[in-house]
């Protein structure tokens, strides 16, 4: 496994639309294996592909709750429902926090490593970080759809 370098707010491949993984592949699971280190190194609840450069539609997720390590691949929300919004920060746009207005549950359909459709359904910080991380493959920042930011500096 290894570290992979997340990409800043500004770099191009952030703000283009993911491509879909056609067939997954010894490399594409490795991907994930090292998508999950990078965000545990990081502190990270999610990541996707484009912020370590990959233009795939690839995530993964850890909130810490019962779900555990979550990996999406092609992840399509297919049902969204209520309203909240909430704090959020992320990793490819350090020291920066906004309120950011998101549906309260969702339902999402993805494959897994295993190349298995799956359908989750979720609410509370794993809905909203589903919804960031889907729109990362989109090539959608938070800050793009905040209603307000603020800097933080770096906690020792």
């Amino acid at each position: 496994m290894a570290i992979l370098e997340i990409k800043k707010a500004g770099d191009p491949v952030l703000k283009q639309v993911a491509v879909p993984v056609e067939r997954l592949t010894k490399w594409h699971r490795q991907l994930l294996d090292d998508m999950a280190e990078t965000m545990y190194a990081a502190n990270g609840v999610g990541l996707a592909a484009p912020q370590v450069g990959r233009s795939l539609r690839i995530v993964v997720i850890d909130v810490e709750d019962a779900n555990g390590l979550i990996e999406l691949v092609n992840p399509i929300i297919t049902m969204r429902d209520g309203s909240e919004v909430g704090s959020e920060g992320c990793l490819s746009v350090p020291q920066v926090y906004g309120d950011v207005e998101r549906a309260a549950r969702v339902t999402v359909e993805y494959t897994d490593r295993r190349s298995r459709r799956r359908t989750l359904t979720a609410e509370g910080l794993l809905a909203r970080c589903i919804q960031h991380e889907c729109d990362h493959l989109d090539g959608r920042l938070f800050i793009d759809i905040a209603v307000s930011l603020r800097k933080e500096e770096a906690k020792e």
